[in-house]
């Protein structure tokens, strides 16, 4: 044996084989339920909360496992404890959905709504169908300038039992929505329910696909920005916040 090697040969037999890391059973748990692994903790000198509302908006029915969903039965309790915490000044919410579940996502929307602390949304990819309310919902709202919005009518999939009845329902609902998208931008109802119930914007559909700088333009939205703007908007609001507090306070 040469006796250059000895040294490097000893040396890694005084070393302990590296065992390969096998993921806990919490860990296991986590990617199961949200989909995703371990989540980034915001840092402790941080005022700002972050909300995703990813895929498809989960309502009173599960959907396929294979489905990118948020399940608003996770995102309520988040609100609730997030109006609750005193350290946390404002809340950023991020949107890129396709829309889902009507009752879930005006919620949703109305949760966020009636925050008392500031709220900004940005609306990445898409904010489509019941995302619209979302995204309008906060006290101030940018897209991206390659986002897209999807205004169109509620409608139903499957077999409709007592047609006349289930119409009313549905029109009420639609009506509940266009209140509530009026209430919170500054789009007309008229100019809504047009793009609501346009033809030809859409294949095989009625509605509109708006992008980027057309929302602005219809008043759907505030303004087009990104993650800087959004977080810089945040902040302005925080300060006016405290010091409005602090005014009354007096």
């Amino acid at each position: 044996m040469d006796k250059n090697l000895q040294p490097y040969q000893m040396e890694n037999e005084d070393q302990e084989p590296q065992k390969e890391e096998k993921p806990s059973s919490a860990l296991i748990e986590k990617i199961q339920q949200l989909g995703q692994t371990n989540v980034p903790q915001l840092s402790v000198d941080s005022k700002i909360h972050c909300l995703t509302i990813i895929g498809q908006i989960e309502g009173h029915l599960a959907l396929p496992p294979q489905n990118k969903t948020t399940k608003y039965e996770h995102l309520i309790p988040q609100l609730v404890a997030i109006e609750q915490n005193p350290k946390i000044e404002g809340v950023l919410i991020i949107l890129n959905t396709v829309g889902g579940d009507v009752e879930a996502g005006l919620a949703i929307s109305e949760m966020l709504g009636t925050l008392s602390k500031p709220t900004v949304s940005i609306v990445l990819g898409g904010g489509h169908s019941i995302g619209v309310p979302i995204a309008v919902s906060c006290d101030y709202s940018f897209i991206a300038e390659t986002a897209t919005m999807t205004i169109h009518p509620i409608r139903l999939t499957g077999l409709v039992i007592g047609v006349p009845a289930t119409f009313e329902y549905l029109d009420k609902m639609q009506e509940r929505v266009t209140r509530f998208v009026t209430k919170h931008s500054h789009i007309t109802e008229e100019k809504f329910k047009d793009l609501m119930f346009a033809k030809g914007n859409l294949t095989r559909d009625i509605g509109t696909n708006v992008i980027g700088v057309e929302a602005v333009e219809m008043g759907l939205i505030d303004e087009v920005g990104g993650l800087g703007q959004a977080m810089k908007k945040l902040n302005e609001l925080i300060d006016l916040h405290k010091e409005n507090s602090e005014g009354l306070v007096q």
